[in-house]
């Protein structure tokens, strides 16, 4: 379909959300069946709209009188649902659409998702719709919680009520969609809108993202992720989301990658598309949910709208042993469970008398036992109130389970006091409990593992950057590259691309005999590292081309022997050598880049040939136009784990830090610059020399496509 305006979508989504009339077409009178399902729900569930039932063989459906056809309908409708199977389903759309509806929700499969003969047919529905939009198709629907409108035939709509809340749900899967719903509905967890957009002929994930960015109703957005078919449509999205101060969420199903396994250089195997949606998530400002429970969970902790401004967590416990579980999950996440201060502890001491509390320790154990919620209160209260901790987990044991409105309530009361995040773990299995927590607005959860995800996600929503408000490098559009043919480039010509774009390499010599490698061996130093130069292989060291420390004298004889070992490898021996100097007392880094579907990525890493061994590595996806700012550039150097190695890692020189950031930035300049016809580009190692001193390019691998 031709892309709308913004403005366009926007109003037509929001027609399709929050209509006032809902034809279904291919209705059933037994709703029993899917296709009876959709005006049974939207009867039962409290739609106060019209609904048309169409149907010829039939003269009403649950008590509504049904139409013959599209064309009997008494009003244009706001919404069709349409039941009709895949060879059909399009008749009813171009009517519609003629009609002048304002959308369409398809639910019919057999397109796309089939093959050659489902994606004639998707064209074909497309057609049909014109200037009307789709959602689906494939689609099990939507479902709007906040006004009571489902436009869903999920069978998770049997159940008879849904609490209402401010998580709002986009998934590409429509049997996610029930699973959410369900589960959500089961933990007291409040949805707002749920969205099936399954195979996005017309309306996609981003289209929704945007939507609910604007949605009042909508706090936290939560996505099902398959593919993001529109890259640029889901950065806007999402960085409009994050304007919004609504954090977005997302589960990326789909995380084993084969296909890297064929690219040329190291960065094409390091990458992969699961990294490529790593990068483009951070720097939007996506939380990744690394576990299909942690959809809920991280949407549920951060719908509260408390933010963690550190990593200082206080459990209070009437049970040591589950108190100990969420402790040690907290500690394996990086967070910190300190001890009271003097001024906590002795406000603590002060509510309970007697041996049986440990309150001059974390986890903080209290005896609860009576059920008495004003102790519970007071603690709390210390807790929230101490300078010693950024958000208290409550542990619900088996003596706060009799009574969980006391101890729900209890929690509640305490809330307004404080802006920290307070969160439960509920230790005995007990949903009801956990359902009432929720319900209370204290995210509670059924594993101790969950408390720490929650508290990071929180973490994570308050230290949100999305990507650096510093431009993006100039593109070097003014660089020529016009002589460079399809193809890969040897080593030198790479090297020699990379110097165009400001990037320096090592000192070096074409040779293709010893008698010319030695002369230029003794004008290189004391040590040379010797190379085969060939376009053809790209990874000479695993061939026995690349011998490291080589004195002058030794030259010419490992020349030969070198010129030997790849004969044996190959097949045939090398014409063309390089004498390179010698380079030491630098860190080695691997600097490429990576294009997929998803957009094009700058990998930074430890290199050498240890760089996929350690995969020690960190991407960012270049802007629209032009390549990244230096501030990207210097965080990525900070994201690596080895950061300390350039920082002066035990009494070590620092490295050039501020040549490093110029190089990163450079690179990517050549690479927006050049834009698809630079099919990779990589320099492993670059060496990163002592403060002052610069950085070499030491080895480059450059594959040229068509222009």
């Amino acid at each position: 379909m031709a892309t709308e305006h913004p403005s366009s979508t926007s109003a037509a989504i929001s027609r399709l959300v929050r209509p006032r009339s809902v034809a279904v077409i291919g209705a059933s009178a037994d709703p029993a069946k899917t296709s009876g399902r959709p005006v049974s729900y939207l009867t039962r569930h409290g739609f106060d709209g019209a609904i048309y039932p169409v149907n010829p063989k039939v003269d009403a459906i649950d008590g509504l009188r049904c139409y013959p056809d599209i064309g009997s309908l008494p009003e244009v409708p706001d919404v069709g649902i349409v039941l009709l199977g895949a060879e059909r389903a399009h008749q009813a759309v171009r009517e519609l659409a003629q009609r002048g509806t304002g959308a369409a929700i398809v639910l019919a499969s057999g397109y796309t998702e089939t093959g050659a003969e489902g994606a004639r047919r998707q064209a074909e529905l497309i057609e049909a719709a014109g200037s009307m939009r789709l959602l689906g198709p494939n689609t099990i629907g939507l479902v709007n919680l906040t006004d009571n409108i489902p436009l869903s035939a999920s069978g998770a709509l049997e159940m008879e009520h849904f609490p209402a809340g401010s998580i709002g749900v986009v998934s590409q899967s429509g049997g996610i969609l029930g699973a959410l719903l369900s589960r959500a509905a089961a933990r007291g967890i409040g949805l707002s809108k749920l969205v099936s957009t399954s195979n996005e002929a017309d309306l996609d994930l981003a289209d929704f993202i945007d939507y609910l960015a604007d949605d009042d109703a909508t706090r936290v957005i939560a996505l099902y992720v398959e593919s993001v078919r529109h890259p640029e449509k889901f950065r806007a999205a999402a960085l409009k989301a994050a304007a919004a101060g609504k954090p977005v969420v997302a589960f990326k199903i789909g995380r084993s990658e084969a296909g890297a396994r064929a690219a040329v250089s190291h960065t094409g195997a390091m990458a992969g598309a699961d990294r490529m949606y790593d990068a483009l998530f951070r720097q939007v400002g996506v939380i990744r949910a690394q576990t299909f429970s942690d959809l809920l969970d991280i949407p549920a902790a951060l719908a509260t709208g408390r933010v963690l401004q550190g990593r200082r967590v206080a459990v209070l416990t009437s049970t040591g042993g589950a108190g100990t579980l969420v402790s040690d999950s907290l500690g394996v996440s990086g967070f910190e469970t300190p001890a009271p201060d003097a001024m906590t502890a002795e406000r603590l001491r002060g509510l309970q008398k007697g041996d049986h509390a440990a309150l001059d320790r974390n986890p903080i154990d209290v005896t609860l036992a009576g059920l008495q919620p004003d102790l519970l209160r007071g603690a709390i209260r210390a807790l929230l109130a101490s300078p010693s901790y950024d958000a208290v987990a409550i542990i619900v044991g088996s003596s706060g389970l009799a009574m969980p409105d006391l101890m729900a309530d209890a929690i509640r009361d305490c809330l307004p006091e404080s802006d920290k995040p307070v969160l439960a773990y509920v230790s005995p299995h007990a949903p009801q409990a956990a359902v009432v927590l929720n319900q209370r607005g204290v995210p509670a959860f059924s594993a101790p593992e969950s408390c720490a995800v929650a508290l990071g996600a929180m973490l994570a929503a308050g230290q949100l950057k999305a990507v650096s408000t510093a431009p993006p490098t100039c593109a070097s559009n003014d660089i020529d590259t016009s002589d460079l043919k399809p193809g890969s480039l040897d080593e030198a010509a790479a090297k020699q691309l990379f110097a165009r774009f400001g990037l320096p390499g090592v000192r070096e010599v074409v040779v293709t005999n010893g008698d010319e490698a030695l002369a230029a061996a003794r004008d290189l130093g004391e040590r040379v590292v010797l190379k085969i130069l060939s376009s053809a292989i790209t990874h000479k060291s695993e061939v026995g081309g690349v011998a490291v420390g080589v004195a002058p004298h030794d030259v010419p004889a490992r020349l030969a022997s070198m010129a030997e070992d790849v004969r044996g490898h190959t097949g045939s021996a090398p014409a063309r050598f390089l004498v390179q100097e010698m380079v030491s007392g630098g860190v080695e880094l691997i600097l490429g880049m990576h294009r997929d579907a998803l957009g094009t990525a700058i990998l930074l890493g430890m290199g050498g040939v240890t760089a996929e061994l350690f995969q020690d590595t960190t991407m960012r996806l270049l802007p629209p136009s032009g390549g990244l700012s230096r501030d990207e550039a210097l965080a990525m150097l900070r994201d690596l784990k080895t950061w300390p190695l350039l920082d002066g890692f035990r009494g070590r020189p620092k490295a050039d830090v501020a040549a490093l950031a110029d190089a990163i930035v450079a690179f990517s300049a050549m690479t927006a610059a050049m834009g698809t016809r630079l099919v990779e580009a990589e320099i492993n190692p670059l060496f990163v020399l002592p403060a002052g001193q610069g950085v070499r390019a030491a080895d480059g691998v450059v594959v040229v496509g068509e222009a």
